[in-house]
Formats: C-alpha cells, sequence, structure tokens
C-alpha cells in the first residue's frame, strides 16, 4: 500500500505535517508502506529529508490510495475515488466547509477527520491541542505587553515575541523564564498588581497554555477566591495570578433548585446558563480553550462587552486569548480569524465593529486560528507519534467493502466521515447541510 502527504497550501504559516521523515522510515522498514510526497518550499521537514527517509517526493498522487494532510484540501486538487485524512472541519455542519464536503461525496471519496479520532470515553488521540496552547498562551502574553505598552506601561511582558519568532518551544520556555525572573526580582507596576490570569478549560490546551503562564512566578487560586484576591494590592500578595475554570464554575442549572451535574450538562446543555460574567470583572487576561458548539452557553457576550466598553469605563479585562476560535462562538465577539503576524484586534464598542491591533476601547482578542503553524517542528513531531500507530490499519483496510464490512479498529471507524462517497450512519446528520444537487 503507498500512502501519500499533499503539500499544505491553505496559507504561507501552515508549515506542519502529519507524519515527520523518521515516522515514515520507521512505517516503510516495520511494515513495508511506501510514502509519496508533494514538493513544498514551506514545510518544517524539507523535501530532502523526506528523500533520505525513502519516500518518493513528486506531484503526482494518484498512486496512493490513502492521502494524508493536515488542514482542508482545495475543492480543485481533490482526487475520485481516495481515502483522505485531515481535519476537516464538517462536523458541526461548517457552512464554509459544505461545498468541500459536498465535492468529496460526489466524488466517491471516503474522509475520515483526525478530530473524529477518539477513544471509548470520546477523548481525542491524535491532537495538537497542547501545541495550540503553548502558542496561544505566547500570543496572548505578546498582546498583553503591547497593549500595556500603548497605554504607557512598561512590563516585561513587551519583550515577549510571536511564537514563530522563537526557533523552537523550548527557547521560548527559556526566554519567558528570563522574563518571568525579572518580574519576581524587580516587580510590576504598583497598580498593576496583581495580574489575574484566568484560564477556561482543563484539558490539552488549556495545559500547553498553563505550562506557558507557569515559566513566570504564578499563584494559582480557585475560582472562589478571585473576587478577595482582585483588589489592587501595590505592595504585598501576589503579583501574578491564574485561576483554572471548570464547567461548573462558567455555567449554572436554569433552575436554581437543581444542583450542577457534568454528565447531565453535557447531555442536556439547553439546562444550563452562563455565569461566568461573574468572573469577568476581575480577569486582567482571558485564556479561552474550552469546546463549544452551539448547544453550549457563551463564556463572553456581546452584550457583555457592550454594556462595559462604553467610553469613560476602564473595565478590568484587557485581553482575550481565544485559542478555542469558534467565530461568534464561546467568546461572540470572536468575529473573525486572524494571522500570526498580526495576531488581535479591538472589538469597538461604538461601532460594532473590530479594528485591528491591540488599542481601542474594547478588550483586544487574539484568534489565530492555526496556532500549532507557529511551533511546527515539535507540533509535527508530536502529532506524528500518535498517528503513525495507526498508519498500518488504514494502510491495510480493504476500502473498497461496503462500510459495515470495513474492518478497522474502533477509534478509526468513528473517524470515518465518508465512506465511498456517502455519509457513515454517525453522521448522517450532516445530508441536509449538504446541497448535493
Amino acid at each position: 500500500m503507498t500512502i501519500g502527504i499533499r503539500r499544505e497550501d491553505k496559507n504561507e504559516w501552515e508549515r506542519r505535517v502529519p507524519l515527520i521523515p523518521s515516522d515514515l522510515a520507521l512505517l516503510q522498514k516495520k511494515h513495508g508502506i511506501s510514502f509519496v510526497v508533494q514538493p513544498s518550499w514551506i514545510r518544517v521537514h524539507e523535501d530532502e529529508e523526506y528523500k533520505a527517509a525513502g519516500a518518493t517526493v513528486t506531484e503526482n498522487l494518484s498512486s496512493a490510495k490513502v492521502i494524508l494532510a493536515v488542514k482542508e484540501i482545495p475543492i480543485p486538487l481533490l482526487m475520485p475515488r481516495k481515502v483522505y485524512v485531515f481535519f476537516a472541519h464538517v462536523a458541526k455542519g461548517q457552512p464554509h466547509n459544505m461545498p468541500m464536503l459536498r465535492h468529496l461525496m460526489e466524488l466517491g471519496c471516503s474522509l475520515l477527520d483526525y478530530e473524529k479520532i477518539v477513544d471509548e470515553k470520546n477523548r481525542r488521540l491524535v491532537f495538537f491541542g497542547r501545541h495550540a496552547g503553548y502558542a496561544g498562551a505566547i500570543e496572548t502574553l505578546w498582546a498583553l505587553g503591547q497593549r500595556l505598552l500603548a497605554g504607557h506601561v512598561e512590563t516585561p511582558f513587551a519583550a515577549v515575541r510571536h511564537a514563530y519568532e522563537y526557533s523552537d518551544l523550548e527557547e521560548a520556555r527559556k526566554h519567558l523564564r528570563e522574563l518571568g525572573a525579572r518580574i519576581a526580582q524587580e516587580g510590576l507596576h504598583p497598580g498593576l498588581r496583581p495580574l489575574i490570569f484566568g484560564v477556561a478549560g482543563y484539558g490539552n490546551v488549556s495545559q500547553g497554555a498553563q505550562d506557558i503562564l507557569d515559566c513566570f512566578p504564578m499563584t494559582q487560586i480557585a475560582p472562589g477566591e478571585l473576587r478577595a484576591a482582585a483588589p489592587p494590592s501595590p505592595h504585598d500578595g501576589p503579583q501574578l495570578i491564574k485561576v483554572v475554570f471548570k464547567e461548573e464554575d462558567m455555567v449554572q442549572p436554569t433552575d436554581p433548585e437543581e444542583q450542577f451535574s457534568l454528565s447531565d450538562y453535557y447531555q442536556n446543555p439547553d439546562r444550563y446558563s452562563s455565569c461566568f460574567d461573574r468572573h469577568l470583572p476581575y480577569l486582567d487576561v482571558l485564556i479561552n480553550g474550552i469546546y463549544w458548539d452551539e448547544r453550549y452557553p457563551r463564556l463572553v457576550t456581546r452584550e457583555w462587552v457592550q454594556r462595559h466598553y462604553l467610553p469613560g469605563l476602564r473595565p478590568r479585562l484587557k485581553v482575550i486569548g481565544d485559542i478555542s476560535c469558534d467565530i461568534a462562538g464561546s467568546v461572540e465577539v470572536t468575529l473573525k480569524t486572524t494571522h500570526p503576524d498580526a495576531p488581535c484586534y479591538v472589538y469597538n464598542v461604538l461601532k460594532h465593529a473590530i479594528e485591528d491591533g491591540c488599542v481601542g476601547q474594547g478588550p483586544a482578542i487574539m484568534a489565530v486560528d492555526n496556532l500549532p503553524c507557529e511551533l511546527p517542528r515539535e507540533a509535527s513531531q508530536h502529532f506524528g507519534e500518535a498517528l503513525r500507530g495507526m498508519m498500518p490499519d488504514l494502510a491495510s483496510a480493504d476500502w473498497e467493502a461496503d462500510f459495515e464490512r470495513l474492518v478497522l479498529p474502533p477509534h478509526l471507524k468513528r473517524a470515518v466521515i465518508l465512506h465511498k462517497g456517502k455519509l457513515a450512519p454517525s453522521y448522517e446528520y450532516l445530508e441536509r447541510l449538504v446541497d448535493v444537487q
């Protein structure tokens, strides 16, 4: 079996790969899988590295039955009856990707979505989430530094660089630890103490973000301690505070007689409403790393922002690092995605519009939607370590068999959205969202 790896061409920042050269060499040696790889001048691993690993570097991927990518594939480049594996972003019925899904159906293709490769507890098995957290926290700190500097407040955060400007993750951590040591030694401007960082979520994204925040002298408190810790403390107490929010801190039952239940919340989110606005007045920075779809309450609503950022008001919340980056989603004023060299914009409450940059009468929103591309080498290595063990099953499967007879491990079969142009049973709800005419 031959597996293809296509070049990434969504934008010039996408340097990640699903498998690195050493993964290919191992799979060829142990399982006899051959690879064809499209050439790319931006890929983090150069063409010569793939050639040295035994792959054929060629524009033509027609010899491959299974084709891997990271991001969505442009419609004109899709080939008939192939098995595609990439982040498809269709499972929520995302309108912008429905034409791609329709064309895959018309071509009789099969589609597996990395996001749907999960275990029996619905935990994702291949992901870039932790690296999104790393890069997202770095970009959020950069935005904080620039926002404070624009207000003529100098802090070590102004020296934070964009994540892609570091040679690797370890260089970033080293530099941030140096800045953290400066804060510990020199202190912050008295008017800033304490700076409070809120992290919504506790999964892989959150863990990556917290890893970056912990390069600084953070004191972690519980959400219930937030209000008491928030008043200015120019001389005593912690300078930097971190608080992590779980579901029970963000939503509450709409029926005041009911108690919060995590399992009930996931099964019946309509029975819950957001209570997160009670925390927002005490946060300087919010990093959002939660899963969200339209069934769930929002963390930050447009109404809350419009009410608190009118002229003459000076709310505490300066920056929202929206790593989840759902447009008009859990952060309702996330209205567009951004690129790493210009990661932020401000929601202008008077114009009901967004203005690029970190300065303005509104919170600065960091909304880069492909953050792991800023740390492409480590992100690709981590992703490939999880994915390469699945390649023998993908390579040996009989993709001409009907779906019921398609032999794949459960975690892979759950990820099959299309098979030979037809929606798999678990994804038939997408039929009404796809115009197949």
